[in-house]
């Protein structure tokens, strides 16, 4: 399967948007947080994960869904989450934790949730599976023929959850696709330290579905092994593995200092960055620089309004902090 211009574009556009939005990020995340590195401090406290490097699995997988399929992130989920079509402006009010965000400022950027176009993400490893398996059956209960898609780092398979949601999916051949990005570290734990085979793909095995590997962090590769594993779902024919080889270009977390790679690993890996790659296989494939010029321009615009968006927008109501949220004991 091969994507066509229009699709080969869009994805080019969301990627752009993607790094533009994480490159924004980095910037107000920094705010306040120099020259002593202080967590806590700035419009964005907390931890932040950025996805540079591993949009081409975004992409290439959302590529082929539509509203109404159901995915699932981890907790470096942005990549995704613009893929998937969850509203900018929302989603970095979100971050911000501004009253107009996709929760109501609540959740920050590792619990995003659009049900408009049914995304969602969590910081708890392999935390995704399980509702995407249910959303999965749901499908399929109602004669949908919708989808759902897990995506998950490779540290993920070696959870308890991630055999489990396998498991229930191959019982019952629910229309659902897992995704491993695996950027080869576990945090600061490298994979060929903390995982027993090579290929997490061959685990497919013992849950009697397909196990993809596909190397290489190009997104053309991944819309064609997505492409099959969308059909076999919405065609009733059960679940499929993914494994997408891929990147990352900055740290586990915004302030690692990443002393866990080997010398020369980063400049390695950026020098074969996917998105100027795929930008220069474009242009040898026709596309003139003018047009991906403008894509670019647009996307970054289009950031630019989202953050000027959360920048205006309030921070949530005190009173307010017990609405959305479950209440126990008797509190009101």
């Amino acid at each position: 399967m091969v994507p066509d211009r229009k699709q080969q574009l869009w994805m080019y556009r969301a990627m752009v948007a993607s790094r533009a939005f994480e490159a924004a990020i980095k910037l107000a995340y920094m705010e306040g947080k120099q020259p002593l590195f202080n967590m806590a401090k700035g419009p964005i406290p907390g931890e932040m994960h950025l996805s540079d490097g591993q949009e081409p699995c975004a992409v290439g997988v959302c590529a082929h869904l539509r509203a109404d399929d159901t995915v699932t992130a981890t907790h470096r989920p942005h990549h995704v989450a613009i893929a998937k079509g969850v509203n900018l402006q929302a989603m970095a009010a979100e971050i911000f934790g501004r009253a107009t965000g996709l929760s109501g400022g609540r959740g920050g950027h590792m619990h995003l949730f659009d049900p408009k176009v049914n995304f969602c993400c969590s910081g708890i490893i392999a935390q995704g599976m399980g509702p995407a398996v249910g959303a999965a059956l749901a499908a399929k209960l109602r004669g949908s023929d919708a989808v759902a898609v897990s995506f998950i780092g490779e540290g993920a398979a070696n959870q308890g959850a991630f055999h489990e949601a396998l498991n229930l999916a191959a019982i019952w051949r629910a229309p659902v696709i897992f995704v491993i990005e695996d950027n080869a570290y576990g945090i600061s734990v490298s994979k060929r330290d903390s995982t027993a085979v090579e290929r997490n793909a061959v685990r497919a095995q013992a849950y009697d579905m397909p196990g993809v590997f596909v190397p290489g962090n190009d997104a053309d590769a991944i819309f064609a092994a997505a492409g099959e594993a969308v059909r076999r779902a919405r065609m009733g024919e059960g679940p499929t593995l993914l494994e997408l080889e891929t990147c990352r270009l900055e740290g586990h977390f915004m302030g690692d200092a990443e002393q866990y790679r080997p010398k020369g690993e980063i400049e390695r890996l950026k020098a074969i960055d996917p998105i100027p790659a795929y930008r220069s296989k474009l242009i040898e494939r026709g596309v003139v620089p003018e047009q991906l010029h403008e894509l670019e321009s647009q996307a970054r615009r289009d950031v630019e309004a989202a953050f000027a968006f959360a920048r205006a927008s309030v921070p949530p109501e005190p009173r307010s902090a017990l609405e959305q949220v479950f209440v126990t004991g008797g509190v009101r």
